[in-house]
C-alpha cells in the first residue's frame, strides 16, 4: 500500500493526501511537480525512474474499509534536496530515454 508521503522530498513542499500535485515513481520516491518538472527533468534522483501521478486514496469509505480513515498517510517527512549539479551528472545519460526505457 502506497504510504502517501506528506511532503516534497526536495523543497519540502507540503503534499496531503487528495493533492493533485504528488508525484512518485516505482520506489514511492515523493516529489512535487514544480520540482519534477523544474529540477529534476522527470528522473528520479534516487533510482533513475520516471514520476506518474500519486493516485488519491479515497477519503471515505465506499467499499470495504478501503479508505484513507482506515488507512492514513504517512507523517514520516522524507527531506532530502537534490543537488542541481549532481543530478544533472546523474541523469544526463538517461534523461533523453522515455521512463518505459530505462
Amino acid at each position: 500500500m502506497l504510504e502517501l508521503r506528506p511532503s516534497c522530498e526536495h523543497c519540502n513542499k507540503a503534499l496531503p493526501p487528495a493533492s493533485l500535485e504528488a508525484r512518485i515513481c516505482s520506489y514511492e520516491c515523493t516529489f512535487c511537480a514544480s520540482c519534477v518538472d523544474d529540477v529534476l527533468g522527470n528522473v528520479c534522483p534516487n533510482c533513475g525512474g520516471g514520476f506518474m501521478p500519486r493516485p488519491i486514496r479515497p477519503s471515505r469509505d465506499w467499499k470495504d474499509n478501503n479508505f484513507l480513515g482506515n488507512d492514513p498517510a504517512s507523517t514520516k517527512t522524507k527531506h532530502r534536496p537534490v543537488d542541481p549539479a549532481t543530478h544533472a551528472q546523474f541523469s544526463a545519460a538517461i534523461r533523453g530515454l522515455p521512463p518505459e526505457q530505462r
